[in-house]
């Protein structure tokens, strides 16, 4: 796959990063993109600016808060 924008390649770094720190903290990549992305369209709906660090530290690959689906390795 080519990345032919600056902007491509920043969007990849993230996407690639996220992955990659999630399956360090042993999770399950598929249902943690999948509540992360939707978790994240409900916050920014409804949020102020204060609250969205606050709500943004639950989604973490690290945060306790998470659903167990996303917890189970390899599943």
């Amino acid at each position: 796959m080519m990345i032919d924008t600056i902007s491509g390649a920043r969007a990849s770094a993230v996407l690639y990063s996220l992955v990659e720190t999630a399956r360090a903290n042993k999770l399950n990549i598929y249902h943690y993109t999948e509540y992360l992305l939707t978790e994240l369209m409900k916050l920014l709906e409804v949020l102020t600016a204060d609250e969205e660090a606050e709500a943004m530290e639950r989604l973490l690959p690290w945060s306790e808060a998470l659903p167990e689906n996303c917890r189970k390795w390899g599943r």
